[in-house]
């Protein structure tokens, strides 16, 4: 890792003290390797002029195109692929073959291809992610059977998770604008050793773009603009980077405005799912010195009208199932905001360090805003009024620092350590107003959703060691300690404000193995301990969780501990000239799991124990140099063993089965692929009033789609795409979403770089 770390900033060095300036981003740098099937005496002057065959096949002496790279070839939080960015979600240099977890990362390039205009399809088709929606722009990512406070991510290596991230399914994923990413890496399985609690069920890095050292001295614009007829979306989003000296600059903003969904099977527009948004952000990056770099990054993205569209009538998603009385409840986000700034120095040792070969230290501050609209009614016949509305706001303000270190041990292998610290304070407020339509109405305060200026910090502090036990069997093992404190005055149900306080902490272990049984073949298995301490939003919520259930803090609920996992794991990947492949069997013993038990109308905490297994797969084979085909698979089961029935929203099994044509060096591609996803009934309890879940079981269903794009003019500045959804028109719900399946649906896109 340190050999590619100083190269990298040597490079940068030279780039910012020896290149010319440039007026494109294109003079002055070494031409893109071109890796092309040999001519033949049989070459067409249009193929000798450059023309392109998608439908030509040559089997013989095949050498691939950037357009596929390897598993070998994927780095992870590396310094090649971020200059800016050494703290990756490893905090180590590996690549998806080094590594014995299950890993993949969306680059650039997938995300232009999926038309990403919102983070459902910078996600939609990766391996064992499920994407649940309980309204259009809110996104809840599923990774092995978790998701909300049981999966970890992070935006540049900062958390985005907080203390008062909701159980189950929230919105919060979607409050990152695709159009600033650089690339999205996804672990599954249990991260909690380098990332403290939450990483129960995995860990999601967004790595955000920024101006690149490499290119020397250069400037760039650029512009995307995606229009869709299903909800008659338009998404713009416009760029500017360059670097000159030793100082970069990446800055870019976005707007997003969509219209109600035209879902599948010629059901119409479903109502409530539109709303708009808008980002910016910027990153300015120094070489302080020959061998570090300092950055600073400033993220802003709000949603305006964002509306819950499982409660709002009519019932286009089904009948109200057994449980829920049916009855109209407008619940409005206005505003859902996150702002993230940072400021962080990083570097190599300049001189033989006894302690670190690499560092990485961050200050960073973030922002989670919430605004509510809840209105209220008592039926649901014609010209019915709210007979109550309660209009909510709360902010979390978090303050954190992240420290990392690496030290090459010589053959003994890589050690990285580091310690993170983060603060949080939460103001919230609530008024009721009792007949609102009616003259005179008045507002009175009612308990907030969380207990005004409420405070939660954590601490951690984590080893790792990586490296070689014998010629083939290596190995990556870590330990953290971590430290949690909560500390409010919620309004406890039958008993009045008390104030309290409480403390977590743990040791958490894991332990990977990787060993070479050929050089393009590995086995690969671990143990991986995860851990999550309880939040202010499981202790003192004053919300609706579930439909109509109101939860409300209880004092019995702080007698509630941490949740605890261990996952054990075994695979192998496959990584050769010709394929690509992992493969993976689980299972999680969830020794204890924060649940929530329905007695009447009131949710209750319980520690609980359960478990969770399944089947992970994703293979890439390559046909020719640009052709590919292409799929994956998961499979998972859950079983709550203290209740005796199904893990609440287990996702049923799914996969995707493509073919791709991809040539790089022409910006172009055409990508026809289906989606098979399975029926699922396996439904908990607490599922069973739900609107979202469609009674008697969730239908299986399969959607045809096609992704094309092509660029155009001398210097490609220009480049056209189109993306075809659900072609067959099929109707279908991903299993719990408040959002039904778009029907067909043509997304044209635009982009320009200059």
């Amino acid at each position: 890792m340190l050999r590619h770390l100083r190269g990298a900033f040597c490079a940068t060095l030279l780039a910012c003290t020896t290149l010319p300036a440039q007026d494109t981003a294109t003079e002055g740098t070494l031409p893109p390797v071109e890796v092309r099937p040999p001519a033949t005496s049989d070459t067409s002057e249009n193929e000798a002029e450059g023309a392109v065959d998608i439908f030509s096949f040559d089997f013989a002496d095949l050498q691939f195109a950037e357009g596929f790279p390897s598993l070998s070839d994927q780095i992870i939080g590396g310094a090649e692929l971020d200059p800016g960015g050494l703290n990756g979600i490893l905090r180590t240099e590996q690549s998806l073959f080094e590594m014995p977890q299950f890993g993949t990362i969306v680059d650039r390039e997938t995300l232009d291809e999926r038309m990403s205009s919102n983070m459902f399809r910078a996600l939609q088709t990766e391996v064992g992610v499920t994407l649940q929606q309980t309204g259009s722009g809110q996104l809840s990512p599923f990774i092995r059977g978790l998701t909300g406070q049981q999966l970890l991510i992070l935006v540049d290596g900062v958390r985005l998770n907080n203390s008062v991230l909701r159980a189950g399914p929230n919105q919060y994923a979607a409050t990152i604008d695709p159009g600033m990413i650089e690339r999205i890496e996804v672990v599954r399985g249990a991260e909690s050793v380098l990332w403290g609690s939450d990483a129960l069920g995995g860990a999601i890095n967004i790595v955000t773009r920024g101006a690149d050292p490499l290119r020397g001295d250069y400037s760039q614009v650029s512009f995307q603009q995606f229009v869709g007829t299903a909800d008659d979306s338009s998404y713009s989003r416009g760029n500017v980077e360059g670097w000159v000296g030793g100082t970069g600059v990446f800055a870019g903003g976005s707007y997003l405005n969509t219209n109600n969904l035209d879902i599948g099977g010629g059901m119409g527009r479903q109502p409530a799912t539109d709303y708009s948004q808008y980002a910016g952000d910027i990153k300015f990056s120094r070489m302080v010195n020959d061998t570090s770099m300092l950055t600073v990054s400033l993220q802003h993205f709000v949603q305006n009208n964002l509306s819950r569209s499982d409660r709002f009538l009519p019932f286009v998603l089904g009948p109200a199932p057994n449980g829920s009385s049916g009855t109209q409840r407008p619940t409005i986000f206005d505003p859902q905001q996150r702002d993230l700034a940072y400021i962080r120095l990083q570097g190599v040792a300049d001189f033989d360090n006894c302690f670190y070969d690499t560092y990485s230290a961050t200050v960073s501050y973030s922002l989670t805003k919430e605004g509510t609209t809840v209105d209220r009614y008592s039926s649901n016949a014609p010209g019915s009024v709210p007979t109550r509305r309660e209009i909510g706001e709360f902010t979390d303000d978090m303050i954190g620092v992240n420290l990392a270190a690496s030290k090459q041990l010589n053959d003994l292998g890589t050690l990285t350590y580091g310690a993170d610290y983060f603060y949080e304070d939460i103001d919230a407020h609530r008024v009721r107003i009792n007949n609102p339509t009616l003259p005179g109405a008045t507002p009175s305060t009612t308990d907030p959703q969380y207990p005004d200026d409420s405070i939660a910090d954590r601490f951690g502090t984590f080893i790792n060691w990586s490296g070689h036990l014998t010629e083939r069997l290596s190995a990556n093992a870590g330990i953290r300690y971590e430290n949690l404190n909560l500390s409010a005055t919620p309004d406890f149900s039958g008993v009045g404000l008390v104030h309290f306080e409480r403390s977590y902490q743990d040791w958490i272990g894991s332990l990977g193995l990787g060993y070479e049984l050929t050089d393009e073949l590995r086995l690969v298995g671990g143990v991986y301990e995860g851990f999550r301490a309880p939040t202010i939003d499981d202790l003192t919520a004053n919300k609706t969780a579930i439909q109509n259930v109101q939860t409300v803090p209880r004092l019995g609920d702080l007698n509630i501990q941490p949740e605890h996992t261990r996952t054990y794991e075994i695979g192998f990947k496959h990584d050769s000239d010709r394929i690509r492949l992992q493969v993976y069997e689980w299972w999680t013993d969830f020794r204890s799991v924060i649940g929530r038990e329905l007695i009447g109308t009131d949710q209750f905490l319980a520690n609980q124990q359960a478990y969770l297994n399944g089947t992970e797969a994703y293979g890439e084979f390559l046909l020719d140099s640009y052709w590919s085909l292409y799929g994956n698979f998961a499979y998972t089961y859950g079983q709550n063993t203290s209740t005796d029935e199904p893990f609440s929203r287990i996702p049923p099994t799914q996969g995707i089965v493509g073919l791709r044509w991809r040539d790089t060096d022409r910006r172009s591609y055409v990508d026809v692929y289906t989606w098979l996803v399975r029926r699922q009934d396996r439904y908990a309890s607490a599922n069973l009033g739900d609107v979202r879940f469609i009674p008697g079981g969730t239908p299986g269903y399969a959607t045809l789609n096609l992704r094309a794009g092509t660029a155009l003019g001398d210097g490609q500045q220009h480049r056209v795409s189109l993306l075809l959804e659900n072609i067959t028109d099929k109707y279908y719900r991903v299993l719990g979403s408040g959002v039904d399946g778009v029907g067909i649906n043509a997304t044209f896109g635009y982009e320009f770089v200059h």
